[in-house]
């Protein structure tokens, strides 16, 4: 006997059919919309990542910022969304080190710090360096400067006449 001809496929009209996950993806993406938990901020930020890095890596970020949530709160993150997008900070890290500052502020009372650097563009927030930061909230430094005056016997040699002989001099 002979083998069964497949049949032949129709040719797609419009837009394929996006996978089972895909579809369940963007049903929770839909659902966490309608709860609040995605919100515009989180829409614009992850678009000018995206075009900023490319679609998988402005997803990525995304991702790495949506998983904050597993520290921080939602208020948190939201707040350093909206401080790193008018930055123009589209990395997870600037993300988490404003929403990290943003959970400080209600932590503790305020700290004087340096005026920030003006970033270009009106309205553009301000990130702050993570050296910067860490500088400003170390303890004031108490130990006395170190001396290296006992290592200037390692600068003398002595001369076959007794006399000593500084480094650079001619024997």
């Amino acid at each position: 006997m002979g083998r069964a001809q497949p049949r032949p496929r129709r040719p797609r009209r419009g837009r394929a059919r996006p996978s089972p996950a895909r579809r369940l993806s963007a049903t929770a993406l839909d659902q966490a919309r309608s709860a609040g938990k995605f919100t515009p901020v989180h829409d614009a930020w992850w678009a000018a990542a995206v075009r900023a890095h490319g679609d998988a890596e402005g997803t990525r970020a995304l991702i790495e910022v949506l998983l904050l949530g597993r520290h921080l709160t939602h208020e948190h993150i939201v707040a350093g969304l909206a401080t790193a997008l008018r930055a123009g900070a589209l990395t997870a890290d600037a993300v988490a080190l404003e929403a990290r500052k943003a959970a400080q502020v209600e932590d503790e009372p305020a700290v004087e710090v340096p005026a920030p650097r003006p970033v270009a563009g009106p309205g553009a927030g301000t990130v702050t360096f993570l050296h910067e930061w860490r500088l400003n909230h170390l303890p004031q430094d108490t130990r006395p400067l170190p001396s290296v005056s006992h290592y200037d016997q390692l600068l003398r040699h002595r001369r076959a006449g007794g006399g000593d002989l500084r480094e650079g001099e001619a024997p």
